[in-house]
């Protein structure tokens, strides 16, 4: 058994179980999307047809997810991957036709107000979204009715609690760690504006664990995957679940639904 089987799990990711996971190790750039999208998505109410922004799709795996899985239009919206990049990313998975890649950041969305049924963000919105008056400029492109989901990083207490970032967080992402918040720290971010109503928020069952699953698979497999990786694999395997986590919230917008 090697960390590369690890990533085959239909257990408990039956959807993400039937994806290359070399596919996927090919396109990195944070902990296993697929597990955290599939996961999310329980969430949610995605329905065929439905015109999906993926804020934060990176090299595009939870959008090629998106399109195939659940028969949605999806619009991949990132700042680090060039567009075209991303689209050929789409092309080669067949979803060509259902993805649409755009190169944009986060605050300057080049989209009408109220064109999206749903908008999800994988391992991102910590990124750009922790900022008070974010969810109400995000909340203006769902439609009445519409979604909202997202799975970020998180600790299993507030940091402003505890005083403290724990050590083995901070020598490894440092100050960034001040982003990653409760589940509960989400709902009342969101709810207080009165522009959603939160349907869910929770930390995904173990999620540190799933996190070092993936960081291991990356370090014997990815190229430059030891030096990349090895500081996540100390972080996790210290922590052992007592702080690290991911929250998954999930919200609808007022209005029709």
């Amino acid at each position: 058994m090697t960390a590369f089987d690890d990533l085959v799990r239909p257990d408990r990711y039956p959807r993400s179980s039937r994806y290359d996971p070399a596919w996927l190790l090919g396109l990195d750039m944070g902990p296993h999307p697929l597990w955290l999208l599939e996961n999310l998505a329980e969430d949610l109410d995605l329905r065929p047809g439905m015109r999906v922004l993926d804020l934060g799709s990176g090299k595009g795996a939870t959008s090629v997810f998106l399109a195939r899985e659940y028969g949605v239009q999806v619009v991949a919206a990132d700042w680090w991957i060039g567009a075209d990049e991303a689209a050929a990313v789409f092309a080669a998975a067949g979803v060509g036709d259902r993805v649409e890649a755009v190169h944009t950041e986060a605050h300057v969305l080049p989209f009408d107000q109220e064109s999206f049924d749903a908008v999800v963000s994988i391992d991102a919105f910590e990124y750009f979204g922790t900022a008070d008056g974010y969810l109400p400029y995000l909340a203006g492109f769902l439609r009445p009715g519409g979604q909202l989901g997202m799975a970020t990083p998180a600790m299993t207490r507030e940091v402003r609690e505890s005083g403290v970032i724990p050590r083995h967080v901070k020598d490894v992402v440092g100050w960034e760690a001040i982003a990653w918040h409760t589940a509960e720290w989400w709902r009342f971010q969101w709810e207080i504006t009165e522009l959603v109503t939160v349907t869910s928020a929770r930390l995904q069952p173990d999620a540190w664990w799933d996190w070092l699953l993936w960081a291991r698979a990356c370090a014997e497999f990815r190229p430059d995957g030891r030096a990349a990786h090895q500081p996540v694999i100390d972080m996790l395997t210290t922590d052992g679940g007592e702080f690290l986590s991911f929250a998954l919230v999930t919200a609808r917008k007022g209005g029709a639904g």
